[in-house]
């Protein structure tokens, strides 16, 4: 077990720790190069409709040799267009460097300058809040180590929040009534934990996204074991959870796969859907203990069953669809964020029937993680300046929303505290938080 104190910034602003040698092996860069393209992933599709370029011509300046050929030896290179704040920029040459990509020391801050002069942040849709009844005052923790991209969120039943250090390969958990907070490492270098959630022992299960495993932490001694999947093209195990029987489900985004873990024997199973790149995404469990997952490379949302593992797709109306995560209210009705279009949505799993509403910031506001708590649908804008927490009350079809301090970018999924309080990780911005609602 490793555990880390928050750290004290003993670098002055703008001036980035360097964590590597010059000299990086060929294939040390090759595990980093394959890694960061994963990792890439949700960043290519940050922003919904953005053009990709046919060829993309890096501007004049220093750096721009160094950045051709690292990022675009690790990642297509056009991403860059997407652009951030220099604070974001910031943030993202950190999160690199923790995994490893091989800048020179010597270079690292003129590969910074440059990424921050010749890629500014692009237009993003402002953020609409919308007033009402419900108050609520959003709790914020720092990560800690900066730049470690908190993933996924999870509230436990202590009371601790934990959250998923994707490029700092860690799992870190937070004291809400304390402050305090640790980082345990992963038992392999560039496991890239990405979702996580608690069995009936208080062990934490996560999914290795970046060397096809599953794994499960035990909190009192640090000790992880790891479950790696039985087929090497499923490599990418995304979101996860447990049924009411103790198994645990997941999906495998670009493996295109749903899977099936029974933690007693350790046996995983595998299923594709039947469309073909349908990418499954989020995935929740129903009252009835049926794993509901969304297909995020089409306009679909799918339902396995638990004994025959055979999957159901229902198809959403409009093609343009993309949904991103999913929750499930109480009366096992399906709701979905549209990430694409801009739309919260509801399908009736009895009917198939959908219901749509626009988001309050618009259809470029890329609605992501999603819970159903306190009787309504909380989720969070992603595209939106700043990000926004909305709330839409079911019963009478309204929504309320908050900025989120800091800005909030970017929020990828949320979870629910024994209380009911929504959690939220921001994987930009480097934290972790907790509404409260009053």
């Amino acid at each position: 077990m490793q555990e880390n104190r928050l750290p004290m910034n003993v670098a002055g602003p703008g001036v980035i720790p360097t964590v590597l040698d010059a000299s990086v092996t060929r294939g040390a860069r090759s595990r980093v190069a394959s890694a960061i393209v994963m990792a890439g992933l949700a960043l290519a599709m940050a922003t919904p409709g953005m053009a990709r370029a046919q060829s993309f011509v890096l501007p004049e300046g220093p750096g721009k040799m160094i950045v051709g050929e690292l990022c675009g030896g690790c990642h297509a290179i056009e991403r860059l267009g997407a652009g951030y704040t220099p604070e974001g920029w910031h943030t993202v040459m950190r999160m690199m460097l923790n995994f490893g990509a091989p800048i020179p020391p010597d270079q690292v801050n003129t590969v910074r300058d440059y990424l921050i002069a010749s890629f500014p942040e692009r237009p993003r849709p402002p953020a609409v809040l919308v007033d009402g009844p419900v108050k609520a005052d959003i709790r914020l923790w720092p990560a800690v180590t900066p730049g470690s991209r908190p993933h996924d969120p999870l509230a436990t039943r202590d009371g601790a929040l934990w959250y998923t250090g994707q490029l700092n390969n860690t799992m870190g958990r937070v004291d809400p009534a304390t402050g305090q907070s640790r980082e345990f490492r992963m038992k392999s270098p560039q496991t890239a934990p990405h979702g996580l959630v608690e069995d009936r022992a208080g062990n934490i299960w996560f999914t290795g996204n970046f060397l096809g495993l599953i794994g499960r932490l035990d909190p009192r001694t640090g000790e992880v074991t790891e479950y790696p999947l039985p087929d090497p093209a499923v490599r990418d195990p995304h979101s996860l959870v447990f049924d009411q029987q103790g198994i645990l489900w997941f999906t495998s985004q670009v493996g295109n796969r749903v899977g099936r873990l029974d933690p007693k024997t350790g046996e995983i199973r595998l299923v594709q859907p039947p469309t073909a790149a349908s990418r499954p995404y989020g995935i929740q469990v129903d009252s009835k203990g049926v794993p509901w997952f969304v297909q995020f490379g089409t306009n679909k949302v799918g339902r396995i069953d638990p004994r025959t593992l055979a999957i159901t797709e229902f198809t959403l109306p409009d093609r343009a669809a993309r949904p991103r995560r999913l929750a499930i209210g109480p009366d096992d009705v399906i709701w979905y964020t549209d990430f694409a279009r801009g739309y919260l949505g509801r399908l009736d799993p009895a009917t198939g029937a959908v219901t749509e509403w626009l988001s309050p910031s618009g259809p470029r506001s890329a609605p992501y993680g999603i819970v159903h708590t306190k009787g309504a649908l909380w989720y969070s804008e992603s595209l939106a300046k700043p990000n926004t927490l909305v709330r839409f009350d079911p019963a009478t079809s309204k929504f309320q929303s908050w900025a989120i301090p800091g800005g909030g970018d970017i929020v990828r999924n949320m979870d629910v505290a024994p209380d009911g309080a929504p959690v939220m990780a921001h994987s930009l911005s480097n934290q972790v938080s907790r509404v409260e609602i009053r």
